[in-house]
């Protein structure tokens, strides 16, 4: 069998566990049993157990988010509703329970940074399923920005309980609408005597920044 069948094997059978135990040392070995997967082959896919289907958990509701978005005619949208909806769709495709116990596992100081890194991912995914093709100073803005929008939204959406997370979506719009006003306010910088200066000077440095480079063989890959 493939590894990533046997990946995804192991996963579905954790998910079931999840709720019950977390993503724990205990939901890893009841995930083994259940895919009858054997122990050592499991340990040297998921090295750090349960943390690690975590992440493949995060990783798969990325792809089924960009799959999702393929099947929508954004061209249709404004840009700020084009990425509404990816993260509405991004949260919706999730299971509230797994995605609360994930974020339980990774506000652990050991773990924070395997969060930190998940959210960005996400909004790295999103970014480029959206025809992001910047190379500069703002491939790195545009995902902080977006990773912060990210991060806010989930942890509203995780204790609502309004019909249909409407309380979720009416916050997640005011996110955005926020971040809209401050790219507005960057723009007219751009254009008044202040602004034409600052960029003439210090502004010239960030112009050298540049987006990383990843390899054409990472797993995940979202950028060449």
């Amino acid at each position: 069998m493939p590894e990533d069948e046997i990946k995804a094997k192991l996963l579905d059978a954790a998910l079931a566990h999840v709720p019950f135990d977390g993503w724990s040392e205990s939901t890893f070995k009841a995930a083994i049993a259940d895919a009858g997967v054997a122990p050592g082959l499991a340990r040297a896919l998921f090295p750090r157990g349960g943390v690690d289907l975590a992440l493949a958990y995060h990783r798969r509701g990325d792809d089924e988010m960009v799959a999702a978005l393929a099947q929508r005619n954004l061209q249709a949208l404004r840009f700020r509703d084009r990425i509404a909806l990816a993260v509405r769709l991004r949260l919706e495709l999730a299971d509230r329970e797994l995605v609360r116990r994930g974020t339980t596992l990774f506000s652990l100081p050991m773990y924070a940074a395997d969060g930190a890194r998940a959210i960005w991912q996400t909004a790295d995914r999103i970014w480029t399923a959206l025809g992001d093709t910047s190379n500069d100073l703002n491939w790195y803005t545009k995902r902080a920005t977006l990773s912060g929008v990210y991060g806010a939204t989930v942890l509203y959406w995780l204790g609502d309980d309004s019909a249909e997370a409407q309380a979720t979506w009416d916050f997640l719009d005011r996110r955005i609408d926020q971040v809209m006003q401050v790219e507005k306010l960057k723009a007219n910088l751009r254009e008044n005597p202040f602004g034409k200066a600052w960029m003439a000077g210090p502004g010239k440095l960030f112009e050298t920044i540049r987006a990383p480079k990843l390899p054409d063989d990472l797993p995940g890959r979202t950028r060449g």
